[in-house]
């Protein structure tokens, strides 16, 4: 009888370890769409991102005249390699080198006025802009970029905001940039908080172990997408290499054995 029962603590112990020790399927990327890892193959392409009211630009315009380029950008250049070199990109220095798209959809140009934006894409909005200085003055070319872009990671040991320094961020840059993701963070149940155009938000759930991330609408990230990260359901009792998991049956057989002969084998009085 005491045998069955120690050797049935044996194997609760060794069951327990093994539904809780976490290989390599736990925390690969691009793995196989196979053994329960998701295919994205019907999910919606990246779209390139359109300009929301709120957003900032930097626009800088390249004409013949060097009188017109110093009329229209003033210390622009300047300005943002001091932003560079600081490494701000934010507050009252952004405001005076940027172009805020407001309430309206438009931007206000010096010489020029308003030009309508909001809901056009980057290279849309270049020729916009292109369009309506065109009478003004004679150009060759217009730089317009995007200011001020973040995406932030919380959860599962993580916390912090990260500026988007390209126009296209990808999910595994934007770990990199973290620090990548935990021992214990869940890769299959990663969630991402993005707001729409028409100004409400969604939340996205993703396995980023599927090598079918790459053709799916989470590879990319947009602006203001928070990621949030769960822990494993297997953290508690996670076990991450072959001597961590015997040292931990034994642990476990070892506590099973005294708690069986403090309450199990009592002598009669």
């Amino acid at each position: 009888m005491h045998k069955a029962i120690m050797k049935f603590l044996f194997i609760l112990s060794l069951a327990f370890q093994l539904t809780s020790c976490i290989t390599t399927r736990h925390i690969n990327y691009l793995q196989p769409t196979k053994n329960f890892i998701p295919a994205y193959k019907d999910t919606v392409a990246y779209d390139d991102y359109r300009l929301r009211i709120g957003d900032k630009l930097y626009i800088q315009v390249y004409s013949t005249d060097d009188k017109t380029n110093a009329l229209f950008n003033g210390n622009r250049s300047s300005g943002m390699q001091m932003m560079s070199n600081s490494g701000s990109g934010s507050g009252e220095m952004m405001d005076l080198y940027t172009n805020l798209i407001h309430l309206d959809g438009n931007i206000k140009l010096p010489l020029v006025g308003d030009v309508y934006v909001q809901g056009l894409t980057l290279r849309n909005a270049k020729l916009a802009i292109e369009e309506a200085i065109k009478p003004i003055l004679k150009l060759n070319s217009v730089d317009v970029r995007m200011m001020g872009q973040y995406f932030s990671i919380i959860g599962a040991g993580k916390s912090g905001r990260f500026p988007i320094t390209r126009e296209k961020v990808n999910i595994f840059q934007a770990i990199a940039l973290s620090g990548d993701l935990g021992f214990y963070a869940d890769r299959s149940n990663i969630k991402i908080l993005r707001e729409t155009e028409d100004g409400g938000t969604q939340i996205k759930v993703f396995d980023i172990r599927s090598v079918d991330i790459i053709h799916s609408e989470f590879y990319y990230l947009e602006p203001d997408d928070v990621i949030f990260l769960q822990p494993m359901k297997e953290q508690f009792f996670g076990v991450s290499t072959f001597w961590t998991a015997v040292s931990t049956i034994i642990t476990t057989y070892s506590f099973g054995v005294i708690i069986y002969r403090s309450f199990f084998t009592q002598p009669n009085p």
